[in-house]
């Protein structure tokens, strides 16, 4: 129902900014590869998963999603990283795993960390599809049409397993509307537009920074704890952030 929503509002809003369904074949392949990969595989994946491993855990293994778009985008399309773009990566992932490591158990379940790791790969190529489907500007057309096509993959198993909720109260419709805004319309946007500008590898090292602004939030509006680890951890990931946007300046000036 999100994707639904946040699909028709955003489709709806490009037509009236004069944005027209005109795009070519490699945007509309690359349109579905993105909806299918990110919204049906990646968040399907990592909901299904939760069930049996630790949200900490998922985290850690969605944040190893920039070490996987530089390492494609070495293997197929022979971008160079870099000593120092390596070490940034390293870094990031390394803080990642600092902020994440005191709240793990220390148990999990092999098939929740093969679907996540699933997702991340799904959700890396969804990153190197980017800019084949926003080419040409049409770009919050774009974004609302990849969320219909995750809509239309996942509608069917949604109505075969889940069930509807049954307290429909007002924290239930501001917390969906809050996801069908923010994250799912305007975080959408932004992550398209960053793709753009500055490129796949440079943009997914920002993903580190997800689980720092998770653990604040919650230590914010849950009371949970917040230390000297978790300082430790962003200070790494920012580093390694700087790291890798020094080096492909670097390399692009090259």
């Amino acid at each position: 129902a999100r994707f639904l929503i946040s699909g028709s509002i955003g489709v709806g809003l490009a037509l009236l900014a004069g944005q027209k369904l005109h795009l070519e074949s490699g945007q509309w392949r690359a349109i579905i590869v993105f909806g299918v990969c990110q919204n049906a595989i990646y968040l399907g994946v990592n909901f299904v998963a939760m069930q049996w491993i630790e949200a900490s855990l998922a985290a850690i293994i969605a944040s190893s999603l920039p070490l996987i778009v530089a390492l494609i985008n070495r293997l197929l399309f022979g971008e160079r990283v870099s000593i120092v773009g390596i070490a940034g990566l390293s870094a990031g992932f390394a803080g990642v795993a600092l902020i994440l490591g005191t709240r793990m158990s220390g148990t999990f379940d092999l098939f929740g960390v093969v679907l996540c790791i699933l997702g991340a790969l799904a959700l890396a190529i969804a990153t190197l599809t980017v800019k084949n489907a926003s080419a040409g500007g049409s770009l919050l057309l774009v974004v609302g049409l990849q969320m219909l096509v995750g809509f239309a993959i996942l509608v069917i198993p949604a109505a075969l397993f889940e069930e509807l909720p049954t307290s429909l109260s007002l924290e239930f419709f501001a917390a969906f509307s809050y996801t069908t805004i923010v994250p799912g319309l305007i975080a959408t946007w932004i992550w398209f537009t960053l793709v753009n500008r500055v490129g796949p590898t440079r943009a997914a090292t920002y993903h580190f920074l997800n689980p720092f602004f998770g653990v604040a939030v919650a230590a914010v509006l849950l009371g949970e704890s917040f230390g000297i680890k978790d300082v430790l951890g962003v200070i790494v990931v920012t580093a390694g952030i700087v790291a890798v946007q020094v080096d492909r300046t670097r390399i692009r000036g090259a």
